[in-house]
Parts: C-alpha cells; sequence; structure tokens
C-alpha cells in the first residue's frame, strides 16, 4: 500500500510541477532543407525539442511561453574556429610571459559568455595552452556560462612551426619542447603528441600544416610537416575517434594535409584549384575565418600592434582569405562556418555571415555551414544543428530575415542553449 501512494504521489507531482516551454516563431528556419517556416511553435522538453506545432499554441498549466512571433529563430549558431583563452591586444605577446594558467582562465570566462550571447551554442576550440580543456569542463558543469566547447588543446606543430610556443624566446628559455608541449618532429613524435591530447582530454586535433601569420616567424606559408608525419597523426587520430582540423595558408601544405587525412583546412588562403578539386575528392571542409583576414589587414597597419615579423605576414594573408572562400565555394567545396575569434574580439563572430554573403553565398546557405553542416563535421548530426524533434535545445532568434539584413546575425536578441534561456 505505501509503494502505491509513494507511485501516486510521484506521478501527481510530475504532472502538476513538469514544465515545458512553447516558443513562438514568427519566422523558423529549418536548416536541414534551407526553407523558412512561418507562425510555428517550438515545444521543449528538459534539454530536448519535442515536437514543432503549427500556429501559436501556449501549452497549459505552469507551462512557459515566450513570444517570438516579431522575431526569426533558427538553431543555435556553432564556430568551428575559435581560441578561447585569448583576445588579440598590443600587449598579446608579453603576456604569453606575463599570465600565468590562473590569468589565462578568468580571462577565458567573459570570453565564453560573450560567445555565448552572440548566439554560437557551441564552438570548436583550435588550440591554447589547455586551459580551453578546463573550461570545456567548466561550462558542461554549469560552473560558469559559456558555449558547449569541442577542443583540440593544444596545437600540434613542428619545431619553429605556426604552433611552436617558444617562438621568439630568448635562448635561455627557448628549451627544447617535444610532443606534450605540441612539437614533434618524426613519426613517433607525431603519435606521441596525439596519445598526450587524447590523455589531456581533448576532443580532436588540430596541426600547424603551414607557417602561420600571427606567430613569431619568418613565413605564413612554407609547409611544416612531412606527409608521413600527417599521415602518423591523422590515423592515431582516428583510433581514438578524433578528427584532424589542418592550419594552413600555403598550397603546397595543404595538398600534405588532404593527403594525410584531414578533416577540415583552417583558412586555405594561397589554395590553387588543383586543391580545390583535392578537397572534394576527399570530401574535406575548408573553415575560410574571413573575419580574422580582415581584422590583421587592419590591425598591422598601425604601429606597434603587431612585433615587426609579423606585419608583412598580415598584410600578404589577410586582404587573401575572401577571395579565396569565393573561389573554393563557387568550385564546389564544402564550407564549414568558422571565424578564428580571439584574433578579433570574441562575440563578434556574426560578421563572419556578413563576410560570405559579401563574396556571393546566400544567407541561408552561410546559416546551414554554422548549423547542420559543422554539427556533421563534429559527429553530432543527430542532436545539434537543427530545430527539430529529439534534438538538443539550442534555440536562437534575430530581429530581421536574414535574407533581407544578413547583419542582423550580428546582434542575437535570444539565447537559449541546452533547454535553458541565456538571454531574452
Amino acid at each position: 500500500m505505501k509503494l502505491i501512494y509513494t507511485l501516486l504521489l510521484a506521478i501527481i507531482s510530475t504532472t502538476l510541477f513538469s514544465q515545458d516551454t512553447y516558443i513562438q516563431c514568427g519566422k523558423l528556419i529549418d536548416t536541414k532543407t534551407g526553407k523558412i517556416l512561418t507562425e510555428k511553435t517550438i515545444v521543449v522538453s528538459g534539454n530536448k525539442i519535442s515536437k514543432i506545432e503549427t500556429g501559436y499554441t501556449e501549452g497549459e498549466g505552469n507551462d512557459i511561453v515566450i513570444d517570438l512571433k516579431d522575431k526569426t529563430v533558427m538553431p543555435g549558431l556553432i564556430d568551428m574556429h575559435v581560441h578561447m583563452e585569448s583576445e588579440s591586444n598590443p600587449k598579446a605577446y608579453l603576456e604569453r610571459y606575463t599570465n600565468n594558467d590562473a590569468d589565462v582562465a578568468y580571462n577565458s570566462v567573459g570570453f565564453a559568455e560573450a560567445t555565448l550571447l552572440a548566439g554560437f551554442t557551441t564552438v570548436r576550440d583550435l588550440g591554447g595552452s589547455g586551459v580551453n580543456i578546463s573550461l570545456k569542463k567548466a561550462i558542461a558543469q554549469e560552473k560558469i556560462i559559456g558555449p558547449r566547447i569541442f577542443t583540440a588543446g593544444k596545437i600540434i606543430s613542428s619545431t619553429g612551426g605556426h604552433g611552436d610556443p617558444t617562438n621568439g624566446s630568448k635562448k635561455t628559455i627557448m628549451g627544447d619542447p617535444g610532443p606534450k608541449d605540441g612539437v614533434v618532429n618524426g613519426i613517433e613524435d607525431a603519435k606521441k603528441a596525439v596519445r598526450q591530447r587524447y590523455k589531456n582530454g581533448a576532443d580532436l586535433i588540430k596541426i600547424t600544416a603551414t607557417g602561420g601569420v600571427l606567430s613569431v616567424a619568418k613565413s605564413g606559408s612554407n609547409p611544416q610537416f612531412k606527409l608521413e608525419e600527417i599521415k602518423a597523426i591523422c590515423q592515431t587520430a582516428k583510433d581514438y575517434g578524433f578528427h584532424v582540423a589542418a592550419h594552413a595558408h600555403g598550397d603546397e601544405g595543404m595538398q600534405r594535409a588532404l593527403n594525410g587525412g584531414v578533416t577540415t583546412i583552417e583558412h586555405g588562403t594561397l589554395m590553387s584549384t588543383k586543391t580545390m578539386d583535392l578537397m572534394k575528392k576527399k570530401k574535406a571542409y575548408l573553415v575560410p575565418t574571413i573575419t580574422a583576414g580582415k581584422e590583421v589587414t587592419e590591425k598591422a597597419e598601425i604601429d606597434g600592434y603587431y612585433p615587426a615579423i609579423i606585419v608583412p605576414k598580415a598584410l600578404e594573408i589577410g586582404p587573401k582569405i575572401q577571395d579565396t572562400f569565393k573561389k573554393a565555394y563557387k568550385r564546389g567545396v564544402q564550407i564549414a562556418f568558422g571565424t578564428d575569434a580571439g584574433v578579433f574580439k570574441h562575440g563578434q563572430n556574426g560578421k563572419e555571415f556578413g563576410y560570405m554573403v559579401e563574396a556571393g553565398m546566400p544567407a541561408i546557405t552561410a546559416i546551414q555551414c554554422a548549423t547542420i553542416v559543422n554539427a556533421k563535421v563534429l559527429n553530432m548530426s543527430k542532436e545539434l544543428g537543427q530545430i527539430a524533434p529529439d534534438f538538443i535545445a539550442d534555440i536562437v532568434a534575430v530581429d530581421e530575415d536574414p535574407r533581407d539584413d544578413i547583419k542582423t546575425m550580428e546582434n542575437v536578441v535570444f539565447v537559449m542553449k541546452n533547454g535553458k534561456v541565456y538571454k531574452q
């Protein structure tokens, strides 16, 4: 009898106090079809979308109703290239030697919140000191506010390569960093570095296949790994369920990365048509980061903002990224949305949409790149990137129809992540 009474109480309690959220949408972007639906209601139960109803419905009892009848609603946005630990400023290179891990962590809290409130409910962090792994955990445990993070931990580079953390250091502190620090030379080092990142708690691997703009080193585009080393990284990564992202500006380094088995090419600035065709053959994705290209070009013209060795690289590479994206998109290369936030201010990720549209991509296609395409790359296509039953309730809204004004993506006015409202 006591058991029956307890069960009855549980049923009554669930009936009385369970609470769904009804989000009434004037316009709703269906990222799967690329169509915009009108007058729909999203029903959220817990952290999942339970159903989509036609018309404006309100539920019953203590259900919550959110009125977005004059907004355009879409899935939470996904940025495939951010650096959550840092943000560009004139003192950034000095701060590498003055900031402790605790300083980096405290700074990253603000960067994470700004990113989420800009509508980016999920990000792929492509390299930091390792604090980004702790940041991921803190957000997942709801200790702080931020996007869902998939992180590479520390970048994997070669000695003197774009990701070598001791570039530009004086000899007494330069040392000889190894796989644990993300610096590899040879196949065995490459394998060990991947396994170390698995041990550290990373979700994917990031390599620097070529030189880069913001490293304190001369070349911004030379190849920096042998093909055999990249193959060793990609094969080992596959064993651990990782995909591999490759920073690459130079064409030869991109070809090695693609033939080695990477999933995404980041930036892709000097990509030839031959490499574009190779990307199509390998079914790889280009992550353009046009916003970062614009930013480094602008900042390179400010005297003293960057170390002198960086300025000519920024002025050469930065202006070319958008045009390469335009050519790659027209040639049929798969595009994944990514910005390189951290090279510019976190929270301004939405600017990338405008640059993509400016280069010829339709607004809805750009939004699909930042939702359904990115979810696929992350192997989360059944949970993220769509507003559909059983998907995680990551939902954002903007004031205008992006087809009419793409800049509306720079001002997200409603943010729900994992069923919880963070901005309304």
